[in-house]
Order: C-alpha cells, then structure tokens, then sequence
C-alpha cells in the first residue's frame, strides 16, 4: 500500500516547517530547559495560529474535528524542529475531554429525560462539561495541559509550565490537580522534560465512571501515535545534521562521508526511519492498539538509532551542550520511552497472536 499525502496535507506540513525554521527553536528549547518559559508560550501561541491543536477536537468545541494523519503531520515537524513543552499531552488531553463529551451527548441521545434510566446513568456517565470548560483555551493556544493515564506510567511532564495537569486514576476518576498537587519536578535526561508525580486522588473530581475509562484508553493511545510522529521527526532531523557534518569533516584529507563505513551507518539510519515512517502513517488511518504500538516502536528505535549514529559520527564534538545536536540527542532515548516503552509495545502488537494460541 502507498501512503500518499494530499496536497492539503503537504502545505501544512509546509507550512509549519517554514514557521518553526523562522523561530530560532534551539534558543527557545533552551530557554524552556533553565525554566524561562516566556519564548515557549509565544511560539505555542503561533503553532496555534496554524490550525495545530485544532486537531485534536471537534467542532462542536471550537476544533477541525478529531484529525489523527494530520496531526501526526504536524507531530512530525515538531520533532524535527526540537520543539518543547507538553505538546503531545495537550493533544492527549484534548481527545481525552472529546471522547468524555461524545460519550456524554450519546448517552443524551439514548436515555429519555426524566425516566428511571436517565436518573440511574447520570451518576456514571460522562458530560460535555469539562470539553466546554477547557477545550477551548487548548485549541486557541491560550492554555496547555500535561496529564496522567492508567498504564502509562505515574509521571506528568511539565506540570510546573501546563495550565492544566489532569490525571486518571485506575478507579476511572478525572482529576483536575492543583498547582501544590502536582508534586517536585525530576531531572529527565532531557533537560527540557521535567517529570513531576501528581498526587495520588487529590484536585477536582470532573468525570468518574466506565465513560472515563474508554475516554482514557483513546486517549493513551493518540499520546503514543503522536510521540512516534515526535521521534520520527527527531530522527529526521539527526540525520540530516549528521549528513551535512561528515561532508565537512576531513579525515586524511577526504570527507570522512566518502568513507564506506559511514556511508553504510547513515543507510541503515534511513531505512529504519523510511521504514518507520508508513507505519505511522497507517496507525494515524486505523488508530488500533496494535497498529499504534507497532509504530511507536519503530518509529522510537529509528529515533535512537539516529542519535547513535550521531553521536558517533560527530565524535568527540557531539558531546558538548553548546552544539544544538545535543537538543535532539537528548530527546532520543526518553521519547522511545515515553507513552510505551519497547517492551510494551512489542507486548501489545503479539497480544492477539498470544490469544490466537491460547496463551
């Protein structure tokens, strides 16, 4: 199968890159990383200008309507640009709030008002009041927002710099956490992701019930497509950079990138990530859990593979922070990691052979 974009699709991706390449994302990045979060909040503001987290709601809410393929477009830029903060959490936490509110108007739909059942449901099920409360301000770029789901791991990223840290807890509970919930930032490998563990049932209670749950798991897994399309894009842009440096760097005289050996490292770089790059197309098209996992492993083993290779054929150059290279070396490892490690994700694609075989 052939995965061709439309010409819609090409211009924004287009047009994104030409916005972020005018941006100066590197002194933004690391600005963000010594907690300056000023130049941050302004180049999220013109992301939004674009259309961007529009992506990720409905119209209903002020969004484009729930756009998986072209928000990982976007995704894809964003990597390659090194842009940080809780970009794919935001978006995470907008499905989250739009799956809660189509569940809410479905149930409106089907129980008659005033009846038994409707009285019955209505403790349980989900409404559209939190999508009308923070849509909103999500979509417009005037609030972002960092959260928590069952399986993914106990930490929020940013929560010192989001507006908004939400977390789901096993229980089925969305909780809106406080500004003193939200618990003492970690050090992350990457200087800008700072992880920081909410409190376990404390903040306001917005949603509870079997609603939260299935909104959780949609959630999950349009976070672990759209941190793929990050690390796609990280690795592109490893890759890129290290072309352009072994062209430059001589060794007896010659382009060290004339050499066989290197040539063949930056091949397999590129095979792993033209390799990765349909299979996050198809996942954005079928967002199954198998397909999604396959692809957040593909895409986050090219990322890493890229960084080696980076690191390697820059040399001794490549470890030093002043070289923006580093800003992408660094966030290599914890996005491979990050909304499903390899192990879970390889976990989730055998998952229905294991059943097939009765194990």
């Amino acid at each position: 199968m052939r995965f061709l974009l439309t010409d819609e699709q090409s211009d924004f991706a287009r047009t994104l890159r030409s916005l972020l390449g005018s941006a100066d994302v590197p002194a933004t990045v690391r600005a963000w990383a010594d907690g300056e979060h000023g130049p941050g909040r302004a180049l999220w503001s013109r992301l939004a200008g674009t259309g961007l987290f529009a992506l990720a709601a409905p119209e209903a809410h002020e969004g484009a309507g729930l756009l998986p393929l072209e928000l990982s477009l976007g995704f894809v830029e964003l990597g390659r640009a090194g842009v940080a903060g809780p970009v794919v959490e935001t978006a995470a936490a907008s499905v989250l709030l739009s799956e809660l509110a189509e569940e809410g108007s479905a149930a409106e739909g089907s129980v008659e008002e005033g009846s038994v059942e409707e009285g019955r449901a209505g403790a349980g099920r989900a409404d559209a009041g939190p999508a009308k409360r923070f849509l909103p301000g999500l979509v417009a770029g005037e609030t972002s927002a960092t959260l928590t789901l069952p399986g993914a791991g106990p930490y929020a990223l940013d929560a010192d710099a989001a507006t908004y840290c939400f977390t789901v807890s096993e229980a089925g509970e969305l909780r809106l956490a406080t500004g003193t919930g939200t618990g003492t930032a970690r050090a992350s490998t990457d200087p800008t992701r700072r992880l920081s563990v909410p409190s376990a049932g404390g903040g306001e209670l917005l949603a509870a019930g079997p609603a939260v749950a299935r909104a959780a798991a949609v959630a999950g897994r349009w976070a672990r497509l759209l941190t793929a399309a990050q690390c796609l894009g990280v690795g592109e842009a490893l890759l890129a950079r290290t072309v352009e440096y072994v062209k430059q760097r001589t060794q007896f005289g010659t382009p060290i990138g004339s050499f066989q050996a290197v040539k063949h490292r930056l091949a397999d770089t590129l095979i792993a990530l033209e390799f990765a790059r349909p299979l996050v197309w198809a996942a954005a098209l079928s967002l199954t859990p198998g397909d999604v996992a396959a692809a957040k492993l593909a895409a986050g083993e090219a990322s890493y593979r890229a960084a080696m290779t980076a690191l390697q054929l820059h040399g001794a150059v490549g470890y030093t922070e002043e070289l923006d290279l580093s800003l992408w070396l660094r966030k290599a490892r914890p996005l491979r990691d990050a909304w499903g490690t390899p192990s879970a994700c390889r976990a989730e694609v055998l998952r229905p052979f294991a059943r097939e075989s009765g194990r």
